[in-house]
């Protein structure tokens, strides 16, 4: 069998009851704010009449914001940015996310707060045990009157981060999980290049979101699965619409007999839905998210969203000529390819053999 598919019936039986009253409730909310939209857009030259649809705007998302809030409270396994961190952190997270949202925002400047996001997310899902330090020694280009060194302190999360694979949901969630594993070798003392796992996976956009299936290529994967049993599993995507694409990899690879020590999924963006149908479907798996969208079009794309980050991220592909992994790290550029030059190693590791 060369694909595996999950269809959306089964990833949709995960929700309990109370799940979908509440999901129910916040697309209630956001088809309010849709209206307001609709007025905004008519451009009718009222002043007054669109400050009082702005008004609206603001006072629903505030509503949504405290109803997602509440919901997340009550779910151990659901870690959003904004929820967890002092309230002084929030701004710089509201206004990355507006950057990224951004229909003006270009190509390079996507990438760069990509790569600030999945920093951020780094210390939020990897902070540490408790007030243990590892200490860092750096030799300073200053060399008078002698040497100089410099010490500097940082959490200790070599605990956390032994053991971790990459498991990359390819195509967007490749420069991600890149990403990620620069910053675990950073905080690791021992200088920890992550292996990778790499999984063809793609939903069927033909399909609505009541109709939706997952298919993972298992051909075009590249992955091994004694290298993943017992280990701590990390799979980074800007995105989670549905959660559809993760659930279907854990599935197989549960299927397979494989025993993670830890499951970690890490999104810049998730909506409700989808990162309540990952925690139902899933036990011990923990969702990092900067940023949670209240709900899902019925294509299954995330509201107000910010496109397809894969694209926006990597270019479109040609239908008849899909990249492959290594043509996709060569556009990243000699900079960027430079900058990840240990992950690329290891990926091209996987690939190549």
């Amino acid at each position: 069998m060369s694909n595996v598919v999950l269809k959306a019936e089964d990833l949709n039986g995960y929700l309990t009851e109370e799940d979908k009253k509440n999901l129910a409730s916040m697309n209630a909310l956001y088809s309010r704010a849709m209206e307001s939209y609709a007025r905004l857009n008519k451009g009718e030259g009222n002043p007054a009449a669109e400050a009082a649809e702005r008004n609206k705007i603001i006072s629903l998302y505030e509503e949504m914001g405290k109803l997602m809030q509440d919901i997340t409270s009550r779910e151990e396994a659901l870690k959003v940015y904004s929820f967890e961190t002092p309230q002084i952190k929030h701004g710089e997270v509201s206004r990355l996310i507006a950057k990224l949202r951004d229909i003006r925002t270009g190509h390079d400047e996507f990438v760069y707060y990509v790569q600030r996001a999945f920093e951020l997310l780094f210390n939020l899902a990897w902070q540490g045990e408790g007030s243990q330090k590892n200490h860092l020694i750096v030799k300073t280009p200053v060399t008078m009157p002698v040497q100089n060194y410099a010490v500097h302190k940082i959490p200790n999360v070599d605990p956390e981060i032994e053991d971790t694979v990459m498991c990359v949901m390819l195509r967007g969630a490749l420069l991600p999980s890149m990403i990620l594993s620069k910053e675990i070798q950073e905080y690791s003392s021992t200088g920890y290049v992550t292996p990778f796992a790499l999984f063809k996976i793609k939903r069927d956009d033909t399909k609505m979101k009541e109709d939706m299936e997952y298919i993972l290529d298992l051909e075009k994967s590249y992955f091994n699965l004694k290298e993943l049993n017992g280990k701590n599993l990390v799979f980074a995507d800007p995105m989670n619409a549905t959660g559809g694409s993760f659930v279907t990899i854990i599935k197989y690879l549960l299927d397979q007999g494989i025993k993670p020590k830890s499951i970690k999924v890490l999104n810049v963006i998730a909506a409700l839905k989808g990162s309540l149908q990952i925690v139902r479907a899933v036990e011990g798996v923990t969702v990092y998210t900067l940023w949670m969208d209240p709900i899902l079009n019925d294509a299954a794309y995330i509201l107000p969203g910010l496109g397809d980050a894969g694209d926006r991220l990597n270019g479109i592909d040609l239908p008849d000529k899909p990249r492959n992994m290594i043509q996709l790290i060569a556009d990243y550029g000699s900079n960027m390819a430079s900058l990840y030059r240990d992950q690329v190693r290891k990926i091209e590791e996987t690939i190549l053999g």
